[in-house]
């Protein structure tokens, strides 16, 4: 089933012994366009700490109350290593991450999440909590990672060709298998509060320094694109899970 990032985001996170925050973010490799960890905010839990939740941890997208179900202890998620807000999270910390909680390296392989299409393990790997594992991982594509903030994203400007066309509005993303199979793009300001679906493979580069995406289309073809339609995925105007 597909769910917009604007419909998870701020969803409260539940650990299996108590609740641990709120969704903030969501971290998605540009290059397989996938989202790779959801951002947590601790709050009064952890003041002034986000901790990176992998959806190997995660049960199904929604359960009663808008709570996400993580299937880890407060106690597991709290020795976890931290993060740091303000710098790009490093296939350094990655490979840390991942032996931490035990978890097969994503970048391994040729499938989604490493050696399957789906983050899910049959069965919990052992040893558990933070054991180093002995084997250096292998980078299927590059050594770098390319992760990217799903918010940060989210309001770019949207340029095909010479002309701009629109702005990133939201992400479509698949529940089984974390993959975005479409960005939304508000092009209002040319047809009175459309919003069109692209692929990302329609997509030719993200400038971070200018701030805008561009897309191999003309804006004509933008333009022209798949209608979004919000309501049928539960989002309204003006709905407070609209991110700013």
């Amino acid at each position: 089933m597909l769910r917009t990032i604007k419909q998870i985001q701020g969803d409260k996170l539940g650990a299996t012994d108590g609740e641990i925050g709120h969704v903030k973010d969501f971290y998605f490799d540009d290059v397989d366009w996938v989202v790779r960890y959801v951002v947590a905010d601790t709050g009064s839990w952890m003041p002034g700490r986000l901790v990176l939740i992998s959806p190997h941890a995660l049960g199904p997208l929604y359960q009663g109350g808008r709570v996400l179900l993580v299937n880890l202890t407060r106690q597991q998620i709290e020795n976890s290593p931290s993060i740091d807000a303000h710098k790009p999270v490093s296939r350094q910390y990655e490979e840390e991450y991942h032996r931490y909680y035990g978890w097969p390296y994503y970048w391994q392989g040729d499938g989604l999440w490493g050696m399957s299409g789906f983050p899910i393990l049959s069965e919990k790997p052992e040893p558990f909590h933070g054991e180093q594992g002995t084997d250096a991982p292998v980078a299927r594509k590059t050594v770098d990672g390319h992760l990217r903030s799903a918010q940060g994203i989210i309001s770019y400007k949207v340029q095909a060709g010479a002309e701009l066309a629109g702005q990133v509005e939201d992400f479509l993303l698949d529940d089984k298998t974390w993959a975005i199979g479409h960005v939304v793009v508000d092009v209002g300001t040319w047809l009175s509060g459309k919003k069109v679906l692209i692929l990302p493979s329609e997509i030719e580069r993200i400038s971070w320094d200018e701030s805008k995406v561009r897309v191999k289309l003309t804006k004509e073809a933008l333009l022209g694109s798949s209608e979004f339609d919000p309501v049928s995925f539960g989002i309204r105007e003006h709905d407070p899970r609209i991110l700013q």
